[in-house]
């Protein structure tokens, strides 16, 4: 049997086999993307691009699926790596110690990627990763802000336009609206962020650091990747 079998199932043969020859790219390994990568994994996926600079720190432990004890100093795409080959041992995995950003954008090659999933926190960074996709004509999905937010059921996916009280999106709509992009596939939450409590790692200087739980960057990880298996197998929700 399969370790397939069950989500073979769900979708049809012929999906499933749409989704081995598909090849997704996430930038961004953490609380969201983390997650993005374990279902992609589980779905099948053939081939996976994992695009992150980071390691695993010991506050990743509350959010990050990749994130224990044992992997604590890791890079991330190692670490996620290592888990997608545990359970999908087939999968094509190409971990990219990379911070991507506006700079070095020109340097990484899109090309033969099927999808593209945006979980980057920085904002030039992910418009840079947007308009690269776009002007290949590959998809992408962006993920909006998910810190400082604690109800899960109100995570959407949904256009760009159509997002209001997070902060981030509000950031992205008109930076890329500058650029001349009205419309964009995302991820976004319509709970308006809580003020974050006050912590010792603030720094003065700094705005800080956005709080997380174990259920929204997860619940939104899981969200969309769902999004990717449907795009990519053309498969609907009944209804």
């Amino acid at each position: 049997m399969s370790e397939f079998a069950r989500t073979e199932k769900v979708l049809g043969a012929d999906a499933m086999e749409r989704l081995r020859k598909a090849r997704v790219a996430v930038f961004g390994i953490g609380g969201v993307g983390g997650h993005v990568v374990e279902a992609l994994a589980r779905s099948g996926i053939g081939a996976l691009d994992l695009v992150d600079h980071d390691t695993v720190a010991l506050s990743n432990l509350n959010r990050q699926i990749i994130a224990l004890h044992s992997t604590l100093g890791q890079k991330k795409v190692e670490a996620a790596r290592a888990r997608v080959l545990d359970i999908s041992p087939g999968c094509r995995v190409t971990a990219h110690d990379l911070f991507f950003l506006p700079e070095n954008a020109g340097d990484f090659d899109f090309s033969g990627l099927d999808y593209v999933v945006d979980a980057i926190d920085n904002v030039s960074a992910k418009i840079a990763l947007i308009l690269r996709c776009l002007s290949g004509n590959i998809p992408v999905l962006s993920c909006m802000g998910t810190g400082n937010k604690v109800d899960p059921s109100r995570l959407r996916i949904g256009d760009l336009s159509e997002t209001s009280v997070c902060p981030l999106a509000r950031v992205m709509r008109r930076e890329l609206r500058r650029r001349g992009v009205e419309h964009l596939k995302v991820l976004y939450s319509t709970e308006a962020p809580r003020t974050p409590f006050p912590s010792p790692e603030d720094d003065p200087l700094r705005r800080s650091t956005p709080g997380s739980t174990s259920f929204v960057p997860s619940v939104a990880g899981l969200l969309l990747a769902s999004q990717v298996i449907l795009d990519l197998t053309g498969a609907r929700p009944q209804p």
